[in-house]
């Protein structure tokens, strides 16, 4: 019989502890603090309590709780001495039935890794969906966070001793996340689609145009008739729209997607998690026969990388009327033009204008996507508030000074442009830090011709800085061109800047914001107010309409735009009840 929140709830402290346990290896304690904190309304809550208890227990609790895990295929196992739980994980990862040579791997990789770090490698291998990792990504994953700072790898271990409590805890209720599921695979399937060169190495590539991109396309419009959408398109830029109609036929939409093109080698989640989140509230619209006072437009933006062409965001852009006619003329790596590549593909050119949406037809944007940054990894919450989509500037500049003997120039004497941009680099990181949320990257440092015996006379380099509103970006940059020129002056260099980029920040509406903090603190989860660091769809269609963003928890430290981007079944159910919290909240509002 599985258990339920209500007997948890009910019963007595003993009693509620006997009930989780198993849970942390050896440790009834994390539960029975957290108990004190009932009742909970939603295994969510439950989870993340029990998450903030061993937050505050301090690193020896901590550590304690690390090492009374059992080595991955190691002593214990072999024999026999694991828990029930841990035996069912390892086995079900294929970890009592290794090969000889796996198994003198994993031996290997156990004993570099308590040699660095001093307690047993820890990993969820029943992984993200529950379905278990296979011995392949176990071993990869052991191998590749040996090379991790201590701290930040006794993290990573809580981080997975946490998940492996939730898979343990959905065991004990019972409790599956089905469409959660439904999400993660509907990601699995679309990322078999990859662009040729890419797929030999085994590698995700989707760019505009290509024949995997166009596949991706076909996929997502099938999968959308079969979730109930009233109406399925293609249209000319190779965005793919489904439209769940309201009660009334003049109803107002509510807009949302995201792109499903990705970068060269990226991950499977970025932008994707954007389109399959509605897709899976609207198919549980339809079952349920359900309309609501206003429709739903699920639109999987051709592209928004800028991989193929340079033309960023042409698929959210199309919709504000923002697609630039010369685009049209632009060539690709193989001197293919963005219009050849349209006709190829079946796209109407003359059709673009008509893909411009009136405004005044819909109620808002709202995007979901996977963090794409270790914040929310890192708090172990998951979900976050997007409060504004970060305003951005980019710089190509040169320091110019004097190239000179390195070794016969005084050290008072030199006009060292790779020392100039240095210090300027070093500037941008305090400054950015004064402001808690602002960002300023030099991604691009290069000496032209340089010598291991010259003094660099010439220095290349980019500059990138972020902010969640526009004054703060702008006072960011003014303080850092200020810095820029007395450096100059005082290094007696000259130097050129070329401003690059520069894009709006998109403050997420008010109203909007209100309605996913109110989704989320009804699942039970902690709120988490974040701005994007990065850019997204929604900062076109915030020019014309209300927007407003949620984050999904990222694995992996968060990483994204890489192979190691990911996040579990888990986070996205919480993403799909979140999104269908907004749609309820909407219709009691009678949008």
């Amino acid at each position: 019989m599985a258990l339920t929140l209500d007997q948890l709830n009910a019963a007595p402290i003993a009693e509620a502890v006997a009930l989780l346990d198993g849970l942390y290896e050896h440790s009834p304690w994390i539960a029975e603090a957290a108990l004190a904190r009932r009742p909970f309304r939603s295994l969510a809550q439950l989870k993340h309590a029990m998450v903030q208890v061993l937050q505050q227990a301090g690193v020896e609790a901590q550590l304690a709780l690390i090492r009374a895990h059992p080595e991955l295929a190691g002593k214990a196992m072999v024999s026999k001495q694991l828990t029930a739980e841990s035996t069912n994980e390892q086995s079900k990862a294929g970890l009592t039935n290794c090969t000889p040579e796996e198994f003198a791997r994993i031996q290997r990789l156990n004993a570099d890794y308590n040699a660095r770090f001093g307690f047993p490698f820890i990993l969820a291998v029943r992984g993200p969906r529950g379905l278990g990792l296979t011995k392949a990504e176990i071993i990869d994953t052991f191998a590749r966070r040996l090379s991790n700072h201590p701290d930040f790898e006794r993290a990573e271990a809580l981080r997975n001793i946490h998940r492996i409590a939730e898979i343990r805890l959905n065991d004990k209720f019972g409790y599956e996340p089905q469409l959660g599921n439904d999400v993660w695979d509907w990601q699995e399937k679309l990322a078999q689609h990859t662009d040729a060169g890419y797929a030999e190495l085994g590698q995700l590539t989707v760019t505009y145009l290509t024949d995997a991109h166009r596949a991706c396309a076909q996929r997502i419009s099938h999968w959308m008739r079969d979730c109930g959408f009233d109406e399925v398109e293609i249209d000319a830029v190779g965005n793919v729209v489904g439209r769940y109609h309201g009660t009334t036929p003049n109803a107002k939409y509510l807009l949302t997607g995201s792109h499903y093109d990705t970068v060269r080698n990226g991950g499977k989640y970025d932008g994707r998690l954007g389109i399959f989140v509605p897709m899976a509230c609207v198919r549980e619209l339809h079952r349920q026969a359900r309309r609501l006072p206003f429709g739903i437009e699920v639109v999987a933006f051709a592209e928004e990388e800028g991989q193929r062409y340079k033309a960023t965001f042409l698929g959210s852009g199309a919709l504000i009327g923002d697609f630039q006619p010369e685009w049209l003329d632009q060539q690709d790596a193989d001197g293919i033009t963005m219009r050849a590549a349209m006709q190829h593909a079946g796209l109407c050119v003359d059709d673009i204008p008509k893909v411009k949406r009136d405004a005044a037809r819909y109620l808002g944007f709202v995007e979901v996507h996977i963090e794409q940054g270790p914040v929310l990894n890192e708090l172990d919450i998951p979900l976050g508030v997007v409060t504004s989509i970060n305003g951005s500037v980019r710089y190509v500049c040169e320091m110019i000074g004097q190239a000179s003997h390195a070794g016969t120039t005084p050290m008072d004497r030199r006009r060292d442009a790779a020392l100039g941009a240095a210090e300027l680099a070093l500037y941008m990181e305090e400054r950015a830090a004064r402001d808690g949320d602002s960002v300023a990257t030099v991604g691009m440092l290069q000496v032209p011709n340089g010598s291991i015996n010259v003094v660099p006379g010439r220095c290349q380099f980019s500059m990138d800085m972020r902010a969640p509103t526009d004054p703060q970006r702008d006072a960011m940059v003014a303080d850092v061109l200020a810095k820029l020129e007395e450096i100059a002056q005082r290094r007696g260099l000259q130097y050129r800047t070329e401003l690059a980029m520069k894009a709006a920040a998109a403050p997420s509406a008010p109203a909007w914001q209100q309605r996913w903090e109110a989704a989320v603190q009804a699942l039970g989860v902690p709120l988490y107010r974040m701005p994007s660091g990065a850019g997204h769809d929604a900062m076109k269609l915030h020019e014309v309409m209300p927007q407003a963003m949620l984050f999904v928890r990222g694995q992996n430290s968060g990483i994204s735009h890489n192979p190691l981007e990911s996040t579990t079944a888990d986070d996205m159910q919480l993403a799909v009840d979140a999104f269908s919290h907004v749609l309820n909240q909407l219709a009691q509002e009678g949008a």
